[in-house]
């Protein structure tokens, strides 16, 4: 079972968030705050903007209303300079890690490093080396392409490359989608061990049961343009259909069963 937070530090504030595109809203009025050191996780049924609203925290899709602040600074009231310092406090990883096809597993974390830093090229080598060892792959992956390499190492080299400028907050987009259950159990050790680790402030967006359980401490639902956030046992008790359903199916007894 996941560790408890009983930190009440906000790293991520959200504030009447609105999320649409045309006519389609999907997130009205939306409030989320996390907090240091916790591992959330999103769920929501299919349409309910799950990587929407994490691309628009991380800055990636463009809110239509509402405040967002991060670590404290309120992202439409900072400079672009101060905006781009902020940015690189947050890693992400994209569904199958999203590695550019061209470079090696190393030169994508050399690419992110270089990108942001003036660092001597044998120290950029050298902590792609670490990166590459912290996401649990062996050395030799380091001059592999991402053709040459399983899913789940794939996965494991775009925590590498979202690791490499030593980031607070770690999104991840269906972290263990694809994987087979021990693939799954192994990354939801790893992902466990480097917020323990390195003190990460850990957002999942997820349809894995399993990884619910196993480490997160708060689970965050997308209903009716909102969110909802509470533990696995709050959130049971609820009695909206949708989640009752997705926690007391079949599959979401299984997985209480399987962690109790």
């Amino acid at each position: 079972m996941p560790k408890e937070i009983k930190s009440q530090d906000f790293v991520i504030s959200l504030r009447d968030i609105r999320n649409q595109f045309g006519d389609q809203v999907l997130h009205n009025h939306l409030n989320l705050d996390i907090r240091k050191g916790e591992v959330i996780g999103i769920v929501g049924g299919s349409g309910t903007g799950k990587s929407v609203l994490m691309r628009t925290i991380v800055g990636l899709n463009q809110k239509a209303a509402g405040t967002i602040k991060i670590l404290g600074q309120d992202v439409d009231r900072i400079s672009q300079a101060e905006l781009s310092t902020l940015r690189q406090r947050m890693g992400v990883l994209f569904q199958d890690g999203a590695l550019f096809s061209s470079l090696t597993v190393s030169q994508n974390i050399e690419a992110v490093i270089n990108e942001h830093t003036k660092l001597p090229a044998q120290f950029v080598r050298e902590i792609a080396a670490l990166k590459i060892a912290l996401a649990g792959l062996p050395v030799e992956a380091g001059d592999k392409y991402p053709s040459e390499l399983s899913g789940g190492m794939r996965k494991r080299a775009g925590i590498a490359r979202a690791l490499a400028l030593d980031p607070d907050i770690l999104f991840l987009d269906e972290p263990t989608a694809g994987l087979d259950p021990i693939g799954a159990a192994q990354f939801d050790a790893l992902i466990a061990k480097l917020q323990d680790t390195l003190g990460l402030t850990v957002v999942m967006i997820t349809h894995d049961l399993d990884s619910l359980h196993a480490i997160c401490n708060r689970i965050g639902v997308l209903l009716d343009k909102k969110i909802k956030v509470g533990t696995i046992n709050e959130l049971t008790k609820e009695t909206d259909l949708w989640i009752k359903e997705y926690f007391g199916g079949p599959r979401g007894r299984a997985a209480t069963r399987s962690h109790d």
